[in-house]
């Protein structure tokens, strides 16, 4: 004979527990943190032989000036530890996309500086990036949407840091 098993989920009246409408949001976004990284870790991996997460640090590169930024800035924007950042970065550069030079305004501070190649890749990967986004989000959205997912995105990571994240120039 099998015993029937009651778990207790979460209390309706509990301001602790998420319920309705909170939770099926929670729930969605929730789904999304979880499969968009590895959808697009995915088509980059296969196409570029990149990581998202190197993808990101290339392209930041690519749109900074002169193609050169702080280790320490590069990891605010990349959401990064520096350990982790200097891993992927060694990484990049064995591939010879990317330099490490101390900086020479201050010697304390490394700096990142993509190179003609990294460029290349990063002009070479984007057209397919630049698809699955589209594919996986921005067409699946109405212009209104576009924009209220941008304008809701913006307010949630200002929550979680007040200096926001990596931002398009212009």
């Amino acid at each position: 004979m099998l015993k029937q098993v009651t778990y207790a989920v979460a209390m309706p009246d509990s301001p602790s527990e998420l319920t309705g409408e909170d939770l099926e949001t929670w729930a969605a976004l929730a789904t999304v943190l979880e499969w968009l990284p590895p959808a697009l870790d995915a088509q980059l991996q296969r196409d570029a032989q990149l990581t998202h997460f190197e993808y990101g640090v290339l392209y930041a590169l690519a749109a900074a000036p002169e193609g050169t930024l702080r280790m320490s800035v590069l990891a605010g924007y990349a959401n990064s530890t520096l350990t982790r950042l200097s891993r992927a970065a060694a990484r990049l550069e064995s591939r010879g996309w990317l330099r490490r030079t101390p900086d020479p305004t201050d010697g304390r501070y490394t700096l990142a500086i993509i190179t003609e190649d990294g460029q290349e890749k990063v002009r070479q990967a984007t057209p397919g990036h630049v698809e699955v986004v589209r594919r996986l989000v921005l067409d699946r959205l109405t212009t209104s949407q576009t924009r209220q997912l941008r304008e809701i995105s913006q307010r949630i990571a200002r929550a979680i840091r007040d200096e926001g994240g990596w931002a398009p120039s212009g």
